[in-house]
């Protein structure tokens, strides 16, 4: 059987664990803190990043959520996240490696580093000027949001794709980091309740990560 290293606020093992529900694959999550870099798993992934899927009695190991995500949409034709033409399949990745990479680095990541690390790992207290920029480039990234929305269904076209699971999995952690303010998005705000509304999204929302709760309205679906 398959296992998922994770834990609980890491955005990549989200867009993995909302495509695997999605298509039906079942797995085992196992809890792996990559700041503590431990041997056992340093041998699966050198880097210690999660996710990592691992099939002991098949000897597969797949790195990285994008190769993770790839490798079952090949492999399980349910429900299908990189769908339609090539032209629409390039704007899927485009959207993807987006969120993957752009709103990670300006959003997900500084209020990970303030909200989590600095109190679990450092013991320190959160940049408050960092907050407010990681939260301001949170508001210019739902602009673009509710530009993509105003001209389509769904991110990257008619039908819900890859691009959906991986921005709503980076959104869903700034929004237990309180990075989030949907005043003034109401096209943002739609499409992630109905994110939201997914039976493969609310296993993760009534997940807590030791110690940082998230804010009283995160599970709620009328934001």
């Amino acid at each position: 059987m398959w296992q998922l290293y994770q834990f609980p606020l890491c955005p990549f093992s989200r867009k993995v664990r909302l495509l695997l529900a999605e298509k039906g694959v079942g797995y085992e999550p196992v809890r792996e803190s990559p700041w503590l870099r431990r041997d056992e798993f340093l041998d699966l992934n050198p880097t210690g990043q999660v996710p990592v899927m691992a099939d002991t009695e098949r000897g597969v190991t797949l790195i990285d959520s994008s190769v993770i995500c790839e490798f079952f949409e090949e492999t399980v034709n349910k429900a299908p996240m990189l769908n339609g033409t090539a032209t629409d399949r390039a704007e899927i990745r485009r959207l993807t490696i987006w969120f993957d990479t752009n709103f990670y680095a300006e959003i997900t990541a500084p209020l990970l580093h303030e909200r989590m690390l600095k109190r679990i790992v450092y013991k320190q207290s959160p940049d408050g000027q960092a907050l407010r920029t990681a939260m301001k480039a949170a508001v210019n990234h739902l602009d673009y949001i509710d530009y993509l929305l105003d001209h389509r269904t769904w991110l990257a076209g008619p039908t819900m794709s890859l691009a959906d699971l991986a921005a709503a999995a980076q959104i869903s952690i700034a929004d237990y980091l309180g990075g989030i303010d949907w005043k003034s998005h109401e096209q943002a705000k739609g499409w992630y309740v109905r994110m939201k509304s997914r039976p493969s999204f609310r296993p993760l929302l009534s997940e807590r990560m030791e110690g940082i709760p998230p804010p009283a309205d995160y599970e709620k679906l009328d934001l």
